[in-house]
């Protein structure tokens, strides 16, 4: 499974869940407000900017936003909400391409970091965050924490969800860190629906290393974007890195 595979056509045409999933507005306001704070009057660029989900939000509040995005059909589907005069997107991979100016903030949401499948790829993800930035630019990464404590001896799979008609799980490779989430839709037929996408999870101290790698210092960290506390229990963390100011 490679990345364009996963984000073909049909996954963008059934990405957007307006009012409910991560389109709520409990989860998307505070992401859109926080986002908004950490830009100020700058201007900020979205690594993985897919339909648009926090672009559209953020760039109504008045925030400057650019795009990267390695799937031409998500771009298709953010172009139904806003043209490219508003919200320009350049297509590519987020560890290399570049966007032209110079952002205040760059930020990089819903675990879409661990989309980048080794070690290597996302120490350039890093990399290239900084290298959009100005001297005291931020770079927000949230990302989920891997579930490892959930996983038994010699198992290899953990149900995370199981609800009318969907289950969700998860099949680890602990050498490579690296899972792939199965998500298993059905109705009263006997047919059933498999979406699966590959990652490779980070833990929060190897993510501290990787920015510091590319320059950054740990500014914040919470376990969500209402600011609650980041806790030995946490499920996932909003972490923000800040390039040292100019001299």
């Amino acid at each position: 499974m490679n990345q364009e595979e996963i984000w073909n056509a049909a996954a963008a045409r059934r990405y957007d869940t307006p009012g409910t999933g991560m389109f709520a507005p409990e989860v998307l306001g505070p992401a859109v407000d926080r986002l908004a704070r950490l830009a100020g009057e700058g201007a900020a660029l979205e690594f993985a900017i897919g339909t648009g989900r926090v672009a559209v939000p953020l760039a109504e509040r008045g925030v400057p936003v650019t795009g990267i995005e390695l799937s031409p059909p998500m771009v298709e589907q953010l172009r139904t909400k806003a043209d490219e005069s508003r919200i320009p997107v350049v297509i590519g991979d987020m560890a290399t391409a570049v966007a032209p100016g110079t952002y205040t903030l760059v930020y990089l949401v819903y675990n879409t970091i661990s989309n980048l499948l080794t070690q290597a790829e996302q120490v350039a993800c890093f990399r290239n965050a900084a290298r959009h930035l100005g001297p005291g630019g931020r770079f927000l990464v949230e990302l989920w924490v891997p579930e490892l404590r959930r996983l038994p001896p010699g198992r290899k799979a953990t149900v995370w969800e199981c609800s009318p008609g969907y289950i969700g799980l998860d099949t680890y490779d602990v050498l490579r860190q690296h899972v792939v989430s199965h998500h298993f839709r059905f109705d009263g037929t006997e047919q059933a629906r498999l979406y699966r996408s590959p990652h490779r999870y980070i833990w929060p101290a190897e993510l501290d290393l990787i920015a510091q790698l590319a320059g950054f210092e740990l500014e914040s960290r919470h376990a969500d974007f209402n600011g609650n506390p980041f806790e030995a229990d946490s499920g996932s963390h909003v972490s923000v890195y800040r390039l040292p100011a100019a001299p």
